[in-house]
């Protein structure tokens, strides 16, 4: 008896029945879909597989990071910023802000929990996600754990994993290598020869880190790519934009935005930094490509204080070749290569995302897929994409949440009359 007691407790340990949605990540877009839901009165589980919310901004970026857009575009649903934030929010201000939201509307995901695999049964109508608890058991092995749900919410998000790209002689460099996503700050390289890959938002930024640290970067720009002011006009270039495209087709108004640029940026393809034949915003609906908002970077790429390079053909011992078959001096190289979607190696059975990790339904129409399953974070257009989809989300949720439980109360009604009456 003892022994079947034990087994017993052991299935109620690994199998869970959830009460409403499983939300997988506890990013600001899960964090959003949860307040959203507790709004409507919809229980919910929230599963991450780090040690705290919002991981991505908290354990994977660095120190002078802020936010590239006004406040008024990277707020959650139902909680506006404090009024006494700047424009810009800083990295630590922006942490601040996601988990006083957690802590206003009691979001308490169950941390250190990864999710291995996630599939619809069509069998039983429910979707069975196990997963791996952080705490390890003595035989040395995570416990893992089987969750049984109506709905499923991916909140993954676009920028789960590091890119690591594969590039030649890169094992006999010798030299400190390492992604963006583990770079803090530039004091440890200070005096150095930092070879910077890629430069979006993210490169730049490095770079341009790394000069105010007495450090020398060189910028490898590979591909082509939009480089737009911060702020054009006095305003913001982004909300700009968003006005222009109330009044004007998209392809106009980046024609406006590139002449707007050239005027405060002047002709960036002089400094080696060739632009996409797309606009900046087609280019972004179209392949998901944000341009560059600059926050000082070409003005050191200007001076001369980064330097910028064609790609690099392979590495050599504390050195690297270019393509074009130059040969330079490197201490250091950060891969600011960037991030991708990880669903695939965890969502099973379901053509909703497309190879790439993504909807295949591009914004606003990638939110909902079939048999209770649900994007957000994935609509390409950040926070207020974000925020955009995880109201629908909720709503959504809540209407069916609402519509069951009426009917639960009405059998329950029924059968306690019923009952009365025998």
């Amino acid at each position: 008896m003892a022994g079947l007691a034990e087994h017993e407790n052991l299935f109620k340990r690994r199998c869970k029945w959830v009460n409403g949605p499983l939300i997988v990540g506890a990013g600001p877009s899960g964090l959003a879909v949860a307040a959203c839901l507790k709004e409507h009165g919809v229980p919910f589980v929230i599963l991450e597989r780090s040690s705290c919310i919002a991981s991505l901004w908290q354990n994977r970026t660095y120190d002078r990071l802020k936010l590239h857009l006004p406040k008024q575009f990277c707020q959650l649903p139902k909680l506006p910023f404090p009024d006494d934030f700047p424009e810009y929010p800083s990295k630590n201000q922006f942490i601040d802000y996601l988990e006083s939201y957690a802590r206003h509307f009691q979001l308490n995901p169950q941390f250190d929990e990864t999710v291995l695999s996630a599939k619809y049964d069509s069998t039983c109508g429910m979707w069975r996600v196990r997963t791996a608890v952080g705490r390890r058991q003595a035989v040395g092995r995570k416990a893992e754990a089987e969750y049984i749900c109506q709905w499923l919410v991916v909140a993954t998000g676009e920028n789960a994993d590091c890119v690591i790209p594969e590039m030649e002689g890169l094992e006999k460099f010798g030299g400190r290598v390492i992604h963006s996503s583990d770079y803090r700050s530039g004091e440890a390289y200070r005096g150095k020869q930092v070879l910077v890959v890629g430069c979006g938002n993210s490169g730049m930024e490095v770079a341009f880190d790394l000069c105010h640290h007495n450090a020398f970067p060189t910028m490898v720009v590979r591909d082509s790519v939009h480089v737009l002011p911060r702020e054009t006009l006095g305003r913001s270039t982004f909300e700009l934009a968003v006005s222009l495209m109330k009044w004007l087709p998209l392809k106009m108004v980046d024609r406006v935005l590139l002449a707007l640029s050239w005027m405060t940026l002047g002709n960036i393809e002089k400094l080696g930094i060739k632009r996409p034949s797309q606009g900046p915003l087609e280019l972004k609906n179209t392949q998901g490509k944000t341009p560059v908002l600059d926050i000082g970077a070409l003005s050191k790429i200007k001076s001369g204080e980064i330097k910028v390079v064609p790609g690099v053909k392979r590495f050599l011992h504390g050195k690297a070749e270019l393509v074009d078959h130059t040969i330079i001096d490197v201490d250091s190289v950060i891969l600011a290569t960037g991030y991708r979607s990880n669903v695939h190696s965890w969502l099973q059975g379901t053509d909703f995302f497309n190879k790439d990790g993504f909807p295949r339904h591009p914004f606003p129409n990638g939110w909902k897929g079939s048999s209770g399953l649900y994007a957000v974070g994935f609509t390409r257009r950040g926070l207020s994409g974000a925020s955009l989809d995880a109201v629908k989300i909720a709503e959504d949720i809540g209407r069916v949440w609402k519509e069951e439980t009426r009917q639960a109360k009405h059998i329950i009604a029924c059968h306690r009359r019923c009952t009365s009456q025998n």
